[in-house]
């Protein structure tokens, strides 16, 4: 069942997340990932929010999203987005009726 992943970013070293920005693509497209949005000024509709960036990206399945998350290429770029960004990630299932 297709995953969605949810990050909300809050900027704290701009160089080390464009660090980080500059290769996620040639990690990301191994692993059969969708970017759905990438918005750094998302709409407020309700609520207040304090982040600088959300994410929004899905996967076939929950293994598809580990086996990115956990491969020693994105652990390798992902040490410049956690010092680049402080991030609240979450992780969805699909809605199946």
């Amino acid at each position: 069942m297709t995953v969605y992943v949810i990050v909300q970013l809050k900027m704290t070293d701009r160089a080390a997340y464009d660090r980080y920005q500059a290769r996620f693509f040639d990690v990301f497209r191994k692993f059969n990932g969708r970017l759905l949005s990438a918005d750094e000024q998302p709409q407020v509709l309700e609520g207040n929010w304090d982040r600088d960036k959300l994410v929004l990206m899905s996967f076939p399945d929950e293994a598809a999203f580990r086996a990115w998350s956990q491969s020693p290429d994105y652990i390798e770029i992902s040490r410049d987005r956690k010092a680049g960004a402080q991030a609240v990630v979450l992780l969805a299932q699909g809605f199946a009726p």
